[in-house]
C-alpha cells in the first residue's frame, strides 16, 4: 500500500501538512518512481520510500491512500486483492499508536471494498530491520483483527543483511493464532533464504523467490510444500534482481514445477498495474494466454481465504474465462 500513492495525492497531502515536495511533476516522479536511466538497484528502489514515508501524516491521509489503492485495483479489473501494509511505517511520522493505524486501514479497506465492488483482505507486514518488540506488537494486533479482514502476516525488508531467525517464534505463534504467513525471500538473498522461510517460518507463500533456481534441493522442497510464489516481474528488474526483463526466470520457474503467481509489488513506484504485469508475462516472456489463466487461478487457490470463499472466487474466475 505504501508504494501505491498517486502523484496528485502526494501533492494534496504535502500541501495540507506543510511538507516540501517538488511541484514540478517530473522532479517529483524522480523522487518517488523508478525512472529509465536510473540505476536499477535495490538501493535506488528502496530510496523512493524515503519521500513516501513523509506523507502518512493523518488518519485522513491514510484513509485516502488505502481507498485509492483499492479503487485503482478495482479499475484494473482485479477481483480479489490482498493489500499489504506496514503499520510501523504508517505510524512513524506522527507517532500514531499502532493499534489505531491498523484499525484505520481495516475500516478504510472495508468501506472501499463495498464502494468499488472488490473483495479485499489485508496483510500486515513487518520489516527485518525493525525491533522484535515492534514485530510482536504488530503480529498480535493483527491476530486480534482477523474478523476485520486482516488475514496474514508478512516479513519483508533487506534479507541480505537481516536474517529470518530472530522472527521465527513470533511468526509461528501468529500462525497458531490463525494468521496466514508469507515471507519475502529469494530476492536479494539466495535460495537458502527461501529454504529458511519454508522450513523455519512454515510460510505458505514466498514473496518473489526468484533466486530459488540456484539450489535444486530448495526447488524440490518448494514443490513438496506446494508453496506459492508471488512474482513481481517489473519490480524484480527495477530493483536489480534480474539484469533484463527478458532474463526474468518466471517461465523457468514454471518449467521446474513451481507454483508461480503474478503480483505488482509497488504499483506506484513501478508505474504499473497488475494488467501490465500480465502483459509483460505474455509479450516479453512468451507466456500463453492459457498459462496466464492457469496462473491467475493458481493465485486464487493461494488466496488467504476460508475454503468456501476461495472456492467461490475460483468458480467466478473460471466462469469469466469461459465467456
Amino acid at each position: 500500500m505504501e508504494g501505491s500513492l498517486r502523484l496528485a495525492t502526494m501533492l494534496d497531502i504535502a500541501r495540507a501538512h506543510g511538507i516540501t515536495l517538488p511541484t514540478n511533476i517530473t522532479r517529483l516522479r524522480h523522487l518517488v518512481q523508478v525512472q529509465n536511466g536510473e540505476p536499477f538497484t535495490y538501493q535506488n528502489f528502496l530510496a523512493k520510500f524515503t519521500t513516501l514515508r513523509m506523507l502518512y501524516r493523518s488518519p485522513e491521509a491514510i484513509d485516502r491512500i488505502t481507498r485509492e489503492a483499492i479503487q485503482d485495483a478495482a479499475q484494473d479489473n482485479v477481483r480479489y486483492l490482498e493489500l499489504r501494509f506496514t503499520p510501523v511505517a504508517l505510524s512513524r511520522a506522527e507517532r500514531f499508536p499502532l493499534d489505531e493505524v491498523i484499525d484505520w486501514v481495516c475500516e478504510s479497506a472495508r468501506q472501499a471494498a463495498m464502494e468499488f465492488g472488490i473483495m479485499v483482505r489485508l496483510l500486515a507486514s513487518v520489516n527485518r530491520h525493525e525491533s522484535l518488540e515492534l514485530a510482536e506488537q504488530v503480529a498480535w494486533m493483527a491476530a486480534d483483527r482477523i474478523e476485520k479482514g486482516l488475514v496474514g502476516l508478512d516479513l519483508a525488508g533487506n534479507e541480505a543483511e537481516f536474517p529470518i531467525q530472530p522472527f521465527i517464534g513470533i511468526f509461528r505463534e501468529a500462525q497458531q493464532a490463525g494468521l496466514r504467513i508469507t515471507v519475502h525471500a529469494g530476492e536479494w538473498a539466495g535460495a537458502a533464504s527461501v529454504r529458511s522461510a519454508l522450513e523455519d517460518m512454515n510460510a505458505e507463500r514466498i514473496g518473489h523467490g526468484v533466486r530459488i533456481l540456484e539450489d535444486q534441493s530448495v526447488v524440490a522442497l518448494a514443490r513438496e510444500r506446494a508453496a506459492s510464489f508471488e512474482v513481481c516481474v517489473t519490480s524484480n528488474y527495477q530493483s536489480g534482481v534480474v539484469p533484463a526483463l527478458e532474463a526474468h526466470p518466471l517461465v523457468r520457474m514454471l518449467e521446474y514445477g513451481l507454483n508461480v503467481t503474478l503480483a505488482t509489488d509497488d504499483p506506484g513506484i513501478s508505474q504499473i498495474t497488475l494488467g501490465d504485469e500480465y502483459r509483460q508475462a505474455c509479450e516479453t516472456l512468451g507466456m500463453t494466454r492459457q498459462v496466464l489463466h492457469e496462473r491467475i487461478l493458481a493465485a486464487a487457490r493461494a488466496a488467504f481465504l476460508p475454503d468456501e470463499e476461495r472456492a467461490g472466487l475460483i468458480s467466478r474466475l473460471e466462469k469469466e474465462f469461459r465467456c
